[in-house]
């Protein structure tokens, strides 16, 4: 497993009244969130990048205004011709 070290003034974690670990932990999941957002993570592997397990994951995208599932106009008129 690949490791990335970062610099957190104390300053945030002060406003954010965050422990070291407990930011580590919150800079997981919305780094996740956002990679999943962009579509450049399934909804697995950013549960996985996260640490949490994917239904945790999938329950926690509302928190920052992710939708769970994002269809495109083309997929969604599919949807409907098969219904």
């Amino acid at each position: 497993m690949g490791q990335v070290e970062i610099d957190i003034p104390e300053e945030t974690l002060l406003a954010l009244k965050l422990d070291p670990s407990s930011m580590a932990a919150e800079l997981r999941l919305s780094a996740a969130v956002k990679l999943f957002e962009l579509w450049r993570l399934s909804s697995g592997a950013a549960a996985a990048l996260a640490g949490v397990p994917k239904t945790v994951f999938l329950t926690r995208l509302a928190d920052y205004g992710v939708d769970t599932f994002s269809l495109s106009e083309e997929e969604l008129r599919a949807d409907l011709e098969n219904a």
